[in-house]
């Protein structure tokens, strides 16, 4: 979905398919068939957006056959499907029925984390639409930050200058000037935004830069304008936001909340979890531990990285952070300029969620998806964007 703001610029909505799990090629080409181009359909659009994630072996099939970039072009095309940002971040097995902390490997102190990245610039120049020039694509911020040590630091910096170097030839190259943003996460080495202030200015290269996903924004209680004016005054580019929201704990100490959060402890996914006090943030690594005994301070609220569905927040007493993400897209795209021209709805969680709220077939998903972004569309157009056709 394509979005004119006031300035004149356009700018992109998707939504993230690492919803969908697919390890292979020929389960991308399926995902555009049954999940893909369904919500399109949903929403009455001739276009949507979306934000490929691309597993290690579909990303090696794409970047070493030409004949095969070229067949998932023509299929985009013909499903009414655009994509101009990938999700670099899982490696692969994100589908798996436990990810937990592999999710975090390989980092970027290992070869295989450059090269990964480097075949998703090149699919990426190959996938963007004729009309458009600039690329992008989050990633990991740099590792999870146990057993990284100054010289895996040093390593890391190494590869991401060297990124930078051949994005500069792919532009060179292909016109396309591709973009890449490390994603701030709890529990990460760059766990904040302020975190990706020095090792960014370390990389000093104005195609690295970061994503913002509001999630995690919110989950490690920042205020989205100190945030965003951090990086402002930083200088360090906004490659894409991701819209998503956190659960909210109002007042964890009750048992009841307690008993509601415990529905969110599942065995899939790292659900690190936050609380603000007066001696600064303190966190758990899962929703399971803060959940037992004094292991978290509770009183006062508690979030929880659990990415819940945007329009849907969870019932009482529990709630999501989305007026964090409304504050930050105000500050992202409600100004005189856009501070990023790349929006990613990622709610990746849907089968995460307790039984009761899961989707129970494919169509209650592309159901789920559409209200998500009609949402997203319904707030960028309530900032004095105009949607375009």
């Amino acid at each position: 979905m394509r979005f004119r703001h006031p300035d004149g610029s356009t700018v992109h909505l998707a939504y993230c398919t690492n919803v969908h799990p697919a390890e292979t090629l020929d389960g991308v080409l399926a995902q555009l068939r049954d999940h893909c181009e369904p919500v399109r359909r949903r929403l009455g659009r001739d276009r949507l957006g979306i934000g490929l994630w691309l597993a290690k072996d579909a990303a090696h099939a794409l970047v070493s056959d030409p004949s095969a970039l070229r067949g998932l072009r023509t299929e985009l095309d013909r499903r009414g499907l655009e994509v101009v940002t990938l999700n670099g971040f899982p490696y692969e097995g994100f589908g798996a029925e436990e990810v937990k902390y592999r999710v975090y490997k390989p980092d970027w102190a290992d070869p295989e984390r450059l090269d990964h990245t480097t075949a998703l610039a090149r699919v990426l120049a190959g996938l963007l639409p004729d009309d458009v020039s600039q690329g992008s694509i989050s990633t990991l911020p740099l590792a999870w930050r146990t057993d990284y040590d100054d010289g895996r630091a040093e390593t890391s910096r190494t590869a991401l200058v060297t990124l930078a170097e051949r994005l500069d030839a792919l532009e060179e190259l292909t016109g396309r000037d591709i973009r890449v943003g490390l994603e701030p996460e709890p529990g990460c080495t760059v766990e904040t935004t302020a975190d990706a202030i020095a090792p960014l200015s370390a990389v000093g290269h104005d195609r690295i830069g970061i994503c913002v996903d509001t999630c995690h924004l919110a989950t490690s209680f920042e205020d989205p304008h100190t945030a965003l004016d951090a990086l402002a005054e930083a200088r360090v580019p906004i490659v894409k936001s991701q819209l998503s929201a956190a659960l909210h704990a109002e007042h964890p100490h009750l048992p009841d909340v307690r008993e509601a959060l415990a529905a969110f402890d599942e065995p899939r996914f790292l659900h690190q979890t936050r609380t603000a006090t007066a001696a600064g943030l303190r966190g758990t690594d899962d929703l399971g531990e803060a959940l037992q005994g004094d292991a978290l301070p509770d009183a006062s609220p508690w979030r929880a990285h659990f990415h819940v569905p945007l329009h849907a927040a969870p019932a009482a007493p529990l709630t999501s952070t989305l007026p964090v993400l409304k504050a930050a897209l105000t500050r992202l795209v409600g100004g005189p300029h856009p501070l990023t021209r790349h929006l990613e709805v990622e709610t990746y969680t849907w089968q995460a969620l307790p039984a009761e709220l899961r989707p129970r077939a494919r169509s209650q998903l592309a159901d789920g998806i559409a209200a998500e972004l009609t949402l997203a569309r319904d707030l960028l157009t309530d900032l004095g964007l105009k949607e375009l056709p």
